[in-house]
């Protein structure tokens, strides 16, 4: 198993109309593409109040590869997104990490 860290990092004032999105839409398209979100958080204390970090869980680089792709490119995604940002992008930029659990961890 894989876990894949994603910080979002959001333009001004931004962070609730992404979280809104993810509510309301991401979720659904990805749960018709098998893409399983782990947990999601925003900072309470920290570098900024202004980004959404989350863990996706893959089964291999391959399942990512093929889940992702085909989310990125779905007709319903990119329409829902080109909606929710027709008052300009909700994230500034973003960084991810795949990780794989050691031998101790208790998440495997």
């Amino acid at each position: 198993m894989l876990y894949e860290l994603r910080t979002y990092f959001c333009m001004p004032g931004r962070l609730p109309d992404l979280n809104k999105r993810f509510e309301t839409i991401t979720l659904n398209i990805w749960k018709k593409h098998g893409i399983v979100p782990v947990a999601f958080w925003t900072n309470v204390i920290g570098d900024s109040n202004a980004t959404l970090i989350y863990v996706l869980q893959w089964d291999s680089l391959a399942d990512r590869e093929r889940k992702w792709n085909a989310f990125a490119t779905d007709p319903e995604w990119l329409s829902a997104r080109a909606e929710t940002e027709k008052n300009g992008p909700l994230i500034s930029h973003f960084s991810n990490s795949i990780m794989a659990p050691t031998s101790y961890s208790p998440m495997k």
